[in-house]
């Protein structure tokens, strides 16, 4: 008997939620609606810096607004310190990860990875260097070990994760758990089969493969929606002053988001109430009709907002 669908959504709480953010809540829900699965909540503050006062608070309001229904209580990764660290210490003993005193400033002579990133060139993975202290800790990667994955919307994704990343951080400067560790042990605890998200994280995918193999965690499937550009071919976000959702009309940006991931919905859809789109999306919802690109332009009223 195959296990039962379970997907997710994990916003951070830097600020509201935008249109980008809407497009992957829209595809990982209708996704666990179809497959008749459980669709999770989780909020991602485990870079406590970033995290707005009040926003997780917004987020929340926006999707109960727009009529999202999440099953099960909503977790946070703030409260998981503990179980991070039981998974780091795990891959320690095992000689998994490794102590680097390295700076930003020093890696970022390196040469660039694939994601335009410097990679790690390997300074401390046989040691911390004479007068180095520990910084950083690092997962190790190995030589020739390329990983592929069949994303369900982009296709076949490999990635030699040594020559085009190198060894990657799991614990920062700062002692906070590094998003690849959380994201990782996260899905696995809370059994996710599935992660519907933002092409953004395409990149990421194979570094969490190789985590997941590391900690001996299965691999959920992955399939990779088009992020929302400006006209720029910026992706839409806080920085790029991306307008927050207007709480009070939720239909015009529910029928865009689904007319951006290629479902066609008829015109009159925008003037519906929540409750009344979510039955016509579920009825129609065709994760094969998602436009197989990593970015698309969205509407004008979704780009921008200088004030």
């Amino acid at each position: 008997m195959s296990p039962q669908y379970v997907g997710r959504f994990a916003p951070s709480p830097t600020g509201p939620l935008h249109f980008g953010s809407l497009l992957a809540a829209v595809g990982s829900y209708l996704e666990a609606r179809v497959r008749q699965g459980r669709w999770l909540l989780r909020i991602e503050d485990v870079d406590r810096p970033r995290t707005v006062a009040g926003a997780e608070h917004a987020i929340l309001a926006t999707l109960e607004r727009f009529g999202f229904e999440w099953d099960g209580p909503v977790w946070r990764q703030s409260a998981r310190d503990a179980v991070y660290g039981e998974a780091l210490e795990r891959l320690r003993r095992d000689g998994r990860v490794f102590d680097c005193g390295c700076t930003r400033r020093e890696i970022a002579d390196s040469a660039v990875g694939r994601d335009g990133a410097p990679r790690y060139p390997g300074t401390c993975r046989n040691g911390l260097p004479p007068g180095r202290a520990a910084r950083t800790v690092r997962l190790r990667t190995e030589p020739g070990a390329v990983l592929c994955f069949e994303d369900r919307v982009l296709g076949r994704i490999c990635e030699d994760v040594f020559s085009d990343v190198g060894d990657f951080i799991l614990r920062r400067a700062d002692g906070l758990f590094a998003y690849q560790l959380a994201v990782v042990v996260d899905d696995a605890a809370s059994g996710v089969t599935d992660v519907v998200r933002g092409a953004d994280l395409v990149d990421s995918t194979c570094r969490q493969l190789w985590l997941q193999r590391c900690l001996g965690l299965p691999a959920p499937s992955y399939a990779h929606l088009p992020v929302g550009t400006n006209a720029a071919g910026t992706k839409l976000s806080k920085q790029t002053f991306a307008p927050p959702l207007d709480d009070d009309r939720p239909g015009p940006a529910l029928h865009a988001a689904l007319a951006f991931l290629g479902q066609a919905p008829p015109a009159e859809l925008a003037g519906w109430p929540p409750a009344t789109i979510w039955a016509w999306a579920a009825a129609n919802w065709r994760l094969s009709a998602v436009p197989k690109t990593r970015a698309v332009v969205v509407p004008d009223e979704f780009q921008e907002n200088p004030a």
